[in-house]
């Protein structure tokens, strides 16, 4: 949402020169915020004052709304200024304060979400906490005014409960927050275990798992896939299947630009809440590029090449690499997902009479739609299939194509009239790493080598502008330029930022052979493990150790990420890579790490069901002796071989491409050069693939149906 000026605050407050585009939408509020730093917690203890945090997103409807209800009223912003010191964070930019403050809030209130607000000590612990506040009593919740005014009352006359309700919350998040559960044995039964869970909750009618709200679950469904073809397991290859087709065909996906929204309200997929995530975007890439190598689903390929269309188009840097991070769901307060829904009546002011009535028999398109404030609003969705449209038309199938890419045409070109929904440009490291290994996956599988430049190109740039070259790295690359704002200082990067930019140069080097990569990934290991790893108690904590020193409020609790929320999470993302890294290297250490920090969850995980994807994906990576599948040469005859080989998604399948003078002592990762270098290339042979499972290699392999042969033995 763009950023808006309040009249009644001609000066801007300390948020004027933030860089985050969610700090700078509130930088003309008469609430005298502050950035989190020790400035305003000083301030806090200085003046004997509590602490108001609020925590959000530039693309948070509610968190918009509070804004506009609350924090850009001069009588509400008199009371915050008088009683508090007031913090705003961003949840995107500081995910670790947000993590923190999150499970306070659902510690105090049972539930979390953003608007995130909370009321801290002066150092920073929290003794209450909500959601959204509407500005007078309302919604069956407290009018913010009434709460503000209590929260200061508790405060000054009630301090000793405030401080019991402030250390008892600490207590739950450092509860909560350090999973620790030793004790169950690693073994594909877990992994079944895991899986099992995730289906008793899958909805056979509508796809997906449980009821209203949904959210896609990208890691969940991966593991069905790992499961549905190494198990032979057909619930779960329905559930993958079905998922993928309902989403496709729903509201939650953009029929006419692409890319996902970030979850539907209703359980059939129809009305979404209208924000578009960069990290849903490029793990349902992924998705849907694993089922069209498992399934051969042209559906499945064309809905992965439309995602990639909408972030080319919308959602990239074309010229220097990047990103971006989100992309806005409303214009403003008044809006509700316009720009994305249709009346029939513009509709029909766009298209031809032909197109109009396919259009609305395909897309739903009618007088009465979907939208609670604008009855006659629809969202795009599928409720038939092209060929039932076809016969109740009349037409055969190559004129309804023609027809359906017509009218999408005229309505994608009408929408871009329309005022456009801010998009966030910031590019998040983490966030960039995992669009990197998504466009690599996609642009292999897929045969698009613009998709590879692109990724390779942001890549290059998330290492010059994100990393000092040797152990530190930064969670943001670069925010928009425009905005002219500076970060305080450079933010640390997290757990996450580290172990997405292994798998992402892991990435890199199997798709462009530049050892630059390997050589990145290895050193960045290596940090992640001195900066976050637990040699005591094993696993990864999410933050590095303070060591005493800047620790901020909440930010003194240690966390372990386990679970997937909303992206895959710290602890196995970590594991899989030092796994990768491993198969590579010959590192054994590597290993040791990663299977002790799968063993730190092994006695919990399974409760944790569909939030535990990416835990199970890094297990059966752990447990499957890794297939490696390496294509000597270049040309036409190893682009084959190499489509060959990519078909069929496995998790602990790596495939990679080489230049026969990269077959040499430092051209290629140590473990990898020893088994090659031990084999000699077939006589005469100018390109040839070599199959290796664990560390036992085939004899080079230069006929295509042999390729297939040894890789169904292998799987």
């Amino acid at each position: 949402m763009p950023e808006q000026t309040s009249p009644t605050a001609p000066d801007h407050n300390l948020l004027e020169h933030s860089a985050s585009s969610y700090l700078r939408s509130a930088r003309h509020q008469p609430v005298e915020w502050h950035p989190w730093g020790e400035e305003a917690f000083e301030r806090a203890q200085k003046e004997d004052k509590p602490v108001l945090l609020d925590i959000g997103a530039v693309w948070c409807h509610w968190c918009h709304v509070m804004d506009r209800e609350s924090y850009e009223d001069a009588e509400m912003a008199r009371i915050i200024n008088e009683n508090f010191v007031a913090v705003k964070v961003d949840r995107d930019e500081r995910p670790d304060v947000d993590a923190r403050y999150q499970a306070a809030v659902q510690a105090i209130s049972g539930q979390g979400g953003w608007p995130l607000t909370a009321f801290l000590t002066p150092d920073g612990r929290p003794y209450f906490g909500g959601t959204y506040f509407p500005r007078e009593d309302r919604y069956g919740r407290p009018g913010f005014g009434r709460v503000l005014l209590t929260m200061a009352q508790v405060w000054r006359d009630r301090r000793e409960e405030a401080m019991e309700s402030a250390a008892s919350v600490m207590a739950a998040i450092e509860h909560n927050e350090s999973f620790s559960g030793r004790g169950g044995e690693l073994s594909l039964a877990l992994v079944d275990k895991i899986a099992g869970a995730m289906l008793s909750q899958f909805d056979a009618r509508h796809g997906g798992f449980g009821s209203q709200p949904k959210f896609p679950h990208p890691a969940a469904l991966d593991l069905l896939l790992e499961v549905a073809m190494n198990r032979d397991n057909e619930q779960a290859r329905d559930a993958f299947l079905t998922t993928l087709e309902k989403m496709a065909s729903g509201g939650v996906y953009d029929q006419l630009a692409g890319g996902f929204h970030r979850y539907s309200v209703d359980e059939r997929w129809v009305v979404p809440h209208f924000e578009k995530m960069l990290y849903d975007n490029t793990e349902l890439l992924r998705n849907y590029v694993h089922g069209f190598q498992s399934y051969v689903r042209e559906d499945f390929k064309s809905i992965a090449n439309h995602i990639m269309g909408w972030l080319d188009a919308t959602m990239t840097d074309r010229g220097r690499g990047g990103f971006y991070a989100s992309q806005d769901a409303d214009i403003n307060l008044e809006d509700d997902g316009d720009y994305f829904t249709w009346t029939l009546d513009e509709a029909r002011a766009v298209l031809s009479p032909e197109e109009l009535e396919l259009a609305s028999r395909y897309y739903d398109i009618g007088e009465i739609g979907d939208m609670h404030h604008n009855p006659a609003k629809n969202v795009l969705h599928v409720k038939v299939t092209r060929e039932q449209v076809a016969a109740q038309l009349g037409i055969s199938t190559e004129e309804f194509k023609r027809l359906l890419a017509s009218a999408r045409a005229k309505l994608q070109a009408e929408r871009a009239q329309r005022p456009t929904p801010f998009i966030d440009r910031t590019l998040y490291t983490g966030w960039n790493a995992m669009a990197v290994t998504a466009y690599l996956e996609a642009g292999r599988v897929l045969r698009n080598p613009a998709a590879v430049s692109f990724a390779l190109l942001t890549l290059r740039r998330l290492l010059a502008e994100a990393w000092s070259g040797a152990d530190l790295l930064h969670h943001v690359i670069a925010y928009p330029e425009q905005q002219g704002g500076k970060a305080q200082q450079p933010i640390p990067g997290t757990l996450d930022d580290y172990a997405f930019t292994v798998h992402a140069c892991l990435d890199g080097w199997f798709s462009s052979g530049r050892m630059e990569f390997y050589t990145a990934a290895t050193v960045l290991a290596d940090a992640m493990i001195a900066k976050f790893y637990d040699r005591t108690a094993g696993a990864f904590h999410d933050t590095a150790d303070a060591g005493g020193n800047g620790a901020l409020g909440a930010l003194t609790t240690r966390r372990k990420p386990l679970q997937d929320s909303p992206t895959p999470a710290g602890n196995p993302t970590a594991a899989a890579a030092l796994l990768r890294l491993e198969t590579l290297s010959g590192t054994t250490r590597y290993r040791e790490i990663a299977e002790d920090t799968l063993a730190s969850f092994a006695g919990i995980v399974e409760h944790f069901g569909l939030y535990a994807g990416s835990y199970g994906l890094a297990l059966e990576r752990l447990l499957l002796d890794p297939v490696q599948v390496v294509i000597v040469g270049s040309g036409t005859e190893a682009t084959r071989l190499e489509a060959l080989a990519v078909a069929r998604y496995g998790v602990n399948k790596s495939v990679m491409r080489v230049g026969p003078f990269r077959v040499a002592p430092g051209g290629i990762p140590h473990s990898l050069g020893e088994m090659l270098l031990n084999v000699p290339p077939p006589r005469g042979a100018e390109v040839w693939a070599m199959v290796c499972r664990g560390r036992t290699c085939l004899p080079p392999i230069t006929d295509a149906e042999e390729l297939l042969r040894a890789l169904e033995e292998s799987s």
